[in-house]
């Protein structure tokens, strides 16, 4: 059996929605130059992925990689979290001093 291809695209983004059942929208931010004006601008695109452990949270960095189309907009699955967010209204537990 042959091996699937090897160069598969693979980027870095922030997770910006958590809100579907094992889906995740992540946020991918590039700087280009303005057609025009040649000054540099924020660019961004979205992206689905697939999120099998529903384990993101909006705000987490991950590295999405190319997968088969799984719906009709997911062709991405998340292959690490790479920084947790925090999460707020827990403290977090401090050291006695």
């Amino acid at each position: 059996m042959e091996e699937r291809s090897v160069h598969r695209k693979v980027r870095t983004g922030i997770v910006v929605s958590d809100k579907m059942e094992k889906t995740v929208v992540v946020s991918l931010d590039r700087m280009a130059k303005h057609e025009l004006y040649g000054k540099p601008v924020l660019r961004s695109k979205k992206f689905v992925a697939h999120d099998e452990k529903n384990d993101c949270r909006v705000g987490d960095t991950v590295r999405i990689g190319e997968t088969r189309p799984l719906s009709a907009h997911k062709r991405w699955e998340v292959l690490e979290i790479i920084k947790r967010a925090p999460v707020l209204g827990v403290k977090l537990e401090e050291e006695d001093v």
